[in-house]
């Protein structure tokens, strides 16, 4: 049984109230540990070294990783954000690095790539204000991947004294911009860590109507402590959303995949009553699952999952 799933008192007394979560959709895109190979390996061995957070695109013939580096607490924390490029989807050229000085951060999380209909390239950075439990985003543009500098940044999530904002997820589709993005309460600072997802549109990408929370937490399930959107697929009228979940502030940084689906961007709904994907190692963390569909119908799978020794690396799978 893995950490946070069913089987304590809590969770029995929620169960016999509530009704059931829908099961597992079939057909699902989801991470086998063990398949694939390592695409970025960490900066260090052990617990607090981390690569992973990723956001991978397909163009001209190529595929353009972004991702974060990690060092532990105290040591650098997300130090620096990376961009590589690859032939093959596994192997990796370096491009660039945007390191946390250089965006006036205590930390970088999970970076967001998109490249525009006009051909500007786009990398959405997740801050840590300095000093604070508070979080906002930026972005870069740039004419080619290897071009991003932080001298060209702009404040589009800015968060508030009552939220913080990271990881967004973000999809064009005819009718504009859609982003699913993780919100932090900062109130109360022992319960900073929870996090909900919320959904916003935009015409342009940069500037964003807020709709409301798409997904948070179910008490006495593996995810009550946060739900945070990593990934989303849309085929017709349903939306698959992959997610990271935990049930404690403790499995922070170990957070394992769960899967929401929907009809409408704003309402998502858990589907099963365990994670659906966990690394088999330390405390089970496999997250921030990047779905990457490739020109001849099959995806690449990008993500972050916890090795034997604890350290955090970026995997990747061809499905």
């Amino acid at each position: 049984m893995l950490p946070g799933e069913q089987g304590s008192a809590d969770r029995e007394e929620e169960s016999a109230t509530a009704a059931p979560p829908p099961p597992l959709p079939e057909d699902l895109l989801l991470p086998r540990p063990g398949a694939g190979g390592v695409a970025v390996t960490p900066p260090g061995e052990g617990p607090g070294f981390w690569a992973g957070g990723p956001s991978a695109v397909a163009a001209d013939g190529e595929i353009f990783l972004s991702y974060r580096l990690r060092r532990p607490l105290g040591h650098g924390r997300g130090y620096a954000v990376g961009v590589a490029r690859s032939t093959d989807g596994e192997h990796f050229e370096p491009l660039t690095m945007i390191r946390k000085e250089e965006m006036d951060t205590d930390s970088l999380e999970r970076p967001f790539m998109v490249r525009t209909p006009d051909g500007t390239w786009r990398l959405y950075l997740s801050c840590a204000t300095p000093g604070t439990k508070h979080w906002r985003v930026e972005v870069l543009e740039a004419a080619h991947p290897a071009e991003f500098s932080a001298r060209d940044r702009q404040l589009v999530l800015p968060g508030d004294a009552k939220k913080g904002v990271k990881d967004p997820v973000i999809i064009r589709r005819d009718d504009g911009w859609h982003m699913w993005v993780t919100c932090h309460p900062l109130e109360d600072p022992a319960e900073t860590d929870q996090m909900v997802t919320e959904y916003a549109t935009s015409a342009d990408g940069l500037d964003w109507a807020w709709d409301g929370v798409a997904l948070s937490g179910r008490p006495g399930y593996w995810d009550a402590r946060g739900t945070r959107v990593t990934a989303v697929v849309c085929s017709g009228a349903t939306i698959v959303a992959y997610y990271d979940g935990r049930a404690t502030a403790a499995e922070n940084y170990e957070e394992r995949t769960g899967v929401a689906t929907g009809s409408e961007p704003t309402v998502l709904t858990a589907a099963g009553t365990g994670p659906a994907a966990a690394s088999p190692y330390h405390g089970g963390g496999l997250r921030y699952l990047d779905i990457l569909p490739l020109a001849d119908g099959r995806r690449r799978l990008y993500y972050e999952m916890t090795r034997a020794d604890g350290a955090h690396e970026l995997r990747t799978e061809l499905r």
